[in-house]
């Protein structure tokens, strides 16, 4: 089904003349500094010290309103480590942007395009560590309705690497579009085809989860900035093929978000069956767990923005684990470098 909507899209985007405007050349700017510092007793390979900062610039060519191509790169300094720049991504992709689709085809940014899914599902890491989707991407939205799938490669098989690749959909429905009611949900999977010779022991796995929540969002109708409750259902898939069928354990899980001015409070809790979600936050593994976060805003600009989260964690038996986390971001916007003809 997603191959044909891919299909479909690439056709239209070469295709099409609606909307031609002038093609021009551009440039983008944006980083991420961050320092996040975890004392998790009760995960303790991930009690550590997240700290450095991702330096991302890129290059555009804008055919016209709808088809563009970006290249760049993406870099990760943690602060300390030699050689400098521990890793770089490759950015690289196609995006067609109409009026109710979009399409993403390459190595492109998650911000913005998955950085909504629940940590549960991804783990919020991510966005130190693994900053790009590579795979293919595709959105539908109207005022009321958004609905986005997607594909993103972890590993390339060889005789000594696995094929491992992630594949999912999410979206939110707002019956109306003034109204607080609406209703989401997140899908993941993750497919684990092993290297080119199995092992004797070793088995094609597949491991992932969904979220539907129902939600009110109250945002600028109280006195309260934002003011927002939802609550659901989650769920988790995992099997070794040969070995045994689908194990789906769920449980209920409900968040509240209350914001004013530069002081937000964020309230998660999930009670049920423990879930192995492999790229999803290791406390959802416990049968109940909470999480509440005091989070502070000393500057918002309209490129920058500055944050401080205190995190604290409670799980059966681990009612002190605490995190304190800084992260400032820019994006100084894409600057047009250079305008063409369009003859």
């Amino acid at each position: 089904m997603f191959k044909k909507v891919y299909i479909l899209l690439i056709i239209s985007a070469i295709t099409s003349t609606a909307a031609i405007a002038q093609q021009n050349l551009d440039i983008n700017f944006n980083g991420l500094g961050f320092l996040d510092n975890r004392e998790y007793k009760a995960f303790i390979p991930r009690s550590r010290t997240y700290s450095g900062t991702r330096t991302s610039i890129d290059f555009g060519l804008n055919l016209d309103s709808l088809n563009h191509f970006i290249v760049g790169a993406n870099a990760l300094h943690e602060f300390g480590a030699i050689p400098f720049f521990g890793k770089v991504d490759p950015v690289a992709y196609y995006k067609y942007t109409g009026k109710n689709w979009n399409f993403y085809a390459g190595e492109f940014p998650r911000e913005g395009l998955l950085t909504d899914y629940p940590r549960a599902l991804l783990n919020d890491t991510l966005l130190y560590y693994r900053p790009n989707v590579e795979g293919l991407l595709a959105r539908y939205q109207n005022e009321n309705f958004t609905e986005t799938g997607w594909i993103d490669w972890v590993s390339r098989q060889t005789v000594t690497q696995r094929e491992q690749f992630l594949f999912g959909f999410s979206g939110k429905y707002k019956p109306n579009t003034y109204g607080p009611f609406y209703v989401s949900h997140y899908f993941l999977l993750m497919h684990d085809a092993g290297a080119e010779v199995l092992l004797p022991n070793d088995h094609i796995s597949d491991n992932g989860g969904g979220m539907v929540k129902l939600g009110l969002d109250f945002s600028h109708k109280t006195v309260f900035d934002s003011l927002s409750f939802e609550a659901g259902g989650l769920f988790s898939l995992e099997r070794e093929r040969g070995v045994d069928g689908f194990k789906t354990p769920a449980g209920f899980v409900f968040t509240a978000y209350l914001g004013y001015h530069r002081f937000a409070l964020y309230e998660e809790f999930y009670h049920g069956q423990g879930s192995h979600i492999n790229y999803g936050d290791s406390y959802y593994s416990k049968p109940t767990y909470n999480r509440i976060d005091v989070i502070y805003t000393p500057f918002k600009f309209k490129n920058i923005k500055g944050q401080f989260i205190a995190s604290f964690h409670f799980s059966p038996g681990y009612l002190n684990d605490n995190q304190e986390a800084f992260r400032i971001s820019y994006d100084l916007g894409r600057k047009v470098l250079k305008r063409f003809s369009a003859d």
